[in-house]
């Protein structure tokens, strides 16, 4: 009986570790730009799921997957995390759409700079329903915001440059956006249209021929994955430039006002931990970010001559020297 007892449990402790491999979960995290560009929202989200009490390759396996700007990747990619049935899937806007058609039943958990009810995303924020909930940094409804912040540092007799991607899916939306804040301000705006990196070189150009007295960079992925193009150029073209997050002010431009995306990444990955607990996405309310960041590059603003006002600078949250 001894010896039967002694066999039984060497063969149970032979297969505990692939017992513990198979307990292991697996996530998925897809998006579409690359991983140098999102390094420290990567961070976050990782420091997210720590929270949470899980960390890759100790208790968790997270798989990634980056199109690299390449759009048409991304269904490709999402069939591929489903294929592999994954717990979760953290995803970004707006290729999260590609993942909603192909999963109705692994928990989605986005970043979205779009508002997620008025784009069909989820049913409301409080209850999102289904299988989807995630975070909202309300980011295109802060161009107004930042339209305002240029208006208030530059010449005012001059029109304020606005570029755009025409090719991302809420430009229109962004556009009568800053249109509006425009009108109220009762300044004129001239709208540089990018969508690849030979075409920023081109608006920047005209925007400088165009004699703005500075240049707006709406919210966009594609941007933020050109930022350090972007930042050069403003440089080149001594064009003061306002932009949506704080990396771009780190990376030398002159002012950047908008929520911590690498802090929304980590609420991010605290879903997806509590998902993983056992968590329904349609249980878990939208987050949105409860504070705004304006961050001042000052050394910038030295470089294009230009005088910060004291009121402006009083309201810094950072102020980069």
């Amino acid at each position: 009986m001894r010896r039967r007892e002694f066999i039984f449990g060497i063969g149970a402790t032979s297969l505990s570790p692939c017992a513990l491999a198979q307990q292991t979960p697996v996530v998925g995290f897809l998006n579409g730009e690359s991983q140098n560009t999102f390094a420290r929202r990567v961070a976050g989200f990782q420091k997210g799921l720590a929270e949470e009490g899980y960390t890759e390759r100790q208790n968790l396996t997270v798989e990634y997957r980056w199109a690299e700007g390449q759009y048409d990747r991304i269904p490709a990619l999402a069939a591929d995390l489903v294929r592999q049935n994954v717990r979760a899937i953290a995803v970004n806007y707006p290729n999260v759409f590609e993942v909603k058609k192909a999963t109705s039943t692994i928990p989605i958990v986005f970043t979205s700079a779009a508002d997620p009810v008025k784009v069909g995303l989820v049913s409301s924020l409080n209850r999102p329903g289904a299988n989807i909930t995630g975070v909202y940094f309300i980011a295109q409804a802060l161009e107004a915001k930042l339209l305002n912040l240029l208006h208030e540092l530059v010449s005012r007799t001059a029109p304020i440059g606005i570029l755009v991607n025409r090719k991302y899916v809420d430009a229109d939306r962004q556009l009568q956006e800053v249109q509006g804040a425009a009108a109220i301000l009762n300044r004129q705006i001239q709208i540089e249209h990018a969508a690849t990196a030979d075409e920023i070189d081109k608006a920047f150009s005209a925007a400088a021929e165009q004699r703005v007295a500075g240049l707006l960079v709406l919210s966009d992925p594609f941007f933020t994955r050109r930022r350090k193009q972007l930042v050069l150029l403003a440089a080149r073209y001594k064009l003061p430039a306002i932009y949506n997050e704080r990396d771009y002010a780190e990376d030398g431009g002159l002012i950047t006002y908008g929520s911590d995306f690498a802090d929304g990444y980590r609420l991010t990955g605290n879903y997806v931990g509590k998902i993983l607990k056992g968590a329904k996405p349609a249980d878990l309310p939208v987050l949105q970010p409860t504070k705004f960041e304006l961050v001042i590059n000052l050394t910038t603003a030295k470089a294009l001559g230009l005088e910060v006002p004291p009121t402006l600078l009083a309201r810094a949250d950072h102020v980069i020297e």
